[in-house]
């Protein structure tokens, strides 16, 4: 994959990518800046952000018309670590896109109008999502179980409504202000537009703005787990849901890549060890599930598991039977075979998840942030050893670091 790069004066980061088979273009911009990064008594900002992202900057009031009239279309996510926002624009109104996304780095318009529609609709996001959807509100037991002190106690969506209820502008602008900035963004371009020209509109648009300091991150160090974590939910779900969370590394740390290829080999396919261990082999789970947080600073490896019956035996019995899975791989390790499917799996997810310009931009803009090649991601995952997985597996399975929540019928 042909990637070019340039940085502005200001300390914007430009990828660029160039791909003629389509007549398309994508520009993903990536701000450092997540749920993490809230305060604890104000809680949903960041997700409060990427709405208020839309709701007109200092020269555009509605960006979504804009982009609509140039036959394009736009989006976004938060995360706990970012914020993202993605526009796709025929090639030839590229600079449409260029100057809708530079004119809300420059600045938004802070409207109290625009803050009041958006509180509303991420309140009622709130009660739609987690209040009102079965297990809707189990991230915010299993983070508030498993974290004592880090921002990560906290999802995306917020704690709570009245967080977001009672932000004022005055908090707005001083957020925006203190961490959307140039030299705390990724742009890239991606699709049928030339590097000269990504690099004239990028310099028109980007240029102008004034590079800004952002708060340096300063985020509570979460204490070591020395003894296991339980919780029990009784709330209006159809069945019991089991979710037991060991703690892991963040990304970029030694056994990260590792611990995400074991949950591929635990739970990823027909031929996994939940799958013929424990959803065929016995009659208590409908699904079981491994997954990792994915998160910047240390993070979580969740096993989770929705069971066929709802009483106390059921739930004591498939407990045993999880951690006995966790267990043998702790003690005893994979094997290669299963690294080398977990690989090759890995591998074509990867592959078909970058066919497009659109998730090539978003994977280069990530690829940047943490100052990789995208070219290498797949070679690193190979790189893997039986050996490295099953040092991972010792090390993050310990009982000692697990956070167990129960979520049952009423």
């Amino acid at each position: 994959m042909n990637i070019s790069r340039f940085t502005l004066p200001n300390g914007l980061r430009v990828v660029h990518h160039l791909d003629t088979s389509t007549a398309m273009v994508a520009l993903n911009v990536l701000y450092d800046v997540g749920a993490r990064d809230e305060s604890p008594e104000m809680t949903g900002m960041a997700h409060l952000f990427e709405h208020l992202m839309f709701g007109g900057s200092v020269n555009i009031p509605d960006f979504d018309y804009a982009i609509e009239q140039a036959g394009g279309t736009d989006n976004a996510w938060t995360s706990n670590d970012f914020t993202n926002f993605y526009d796709v624009v025929p090639a030839a109104n590229a600079e449409t896109a260029f100057w809708l996304e530079s004119d809300r780095m420059l600045s938004l318009a802070f409207s109290e109008k625009a803050l009041e529609v958006q509180r509303s609709v991420v309140t009622e996001e709130f009660k739609q999502t987690t209040l009102n959807r079965p297990y809707g509100d189990l991230m915010h037991h299993l983070r508030s179980l498993a974290f004592e002190r880090h921002p990560y106690r906290s999802p995306v969506i917020g704690l709570t409504p009245a967080h977001i209820e009672k932000v004022s502008q005055t908090d707005v602008m001083e957020f925006y202000f203190n961490h959307y900035s140039p030299a705390n963004a990724v742009l890239v371009v991606s699709g049928n537009l030339p590097f000269d020209r990504t690099l004239h509109l990028a310099e028109k648009w980007f240029g102008p703005i004034d590079r800004r300091d952002t708060v340096k991150r300063d985020l509570p160090v979460e204490p070591a787990q020395t003894t296991p974590r339980r919780k029990e939910v009784i709330a209006t779900v159809p069945q019991t849901a089991i979710t037991i969370a060991f703690k892991m590394g963040g990304y970029g740390s030694r056994d990260y890549r590792a611990a995400d290829i074991l949950t591929d080999i635990l739970a990823s396919g027909r031929s996994s060890r939940f799958y013929r261990n424990l959803v065929l082999a016995t009659d208590l789970f409908t699904e079981a599930d491994a997954s990792i947080l994915g998160s910047e600073d240390p993070g979580l490896l969740m096993i989770n598991a929705r069971l066929t019956r709802n009483d106390d035996k059921a739930v004591s019995e498939a407990e045993r039977l999880i951690l006995s899975q966790l267990s043998e791989i702790a003690d005893n390790g994979v094997t290669q075979h299963e690294l080398d499917r977990a690989l090759n799996r890995f591998e074509s997810d990867n592959t078909f998840a970058n066919l497009s310009y659109l998730s090539i931009a978003q994977a280069l803009a990530m690829a940047e942030i943490h100052g990789e090649n995208l070219n290498s991601y797949v070679e690193n995952y190979r790189a893997l050893t039986a050996e490295d997985i099953n040092r991972a597996a010792g090390e993050i399975l310990s009982p000692q670091l697990s956070s167990t929540l129960i979520y049952r019928p009423q």
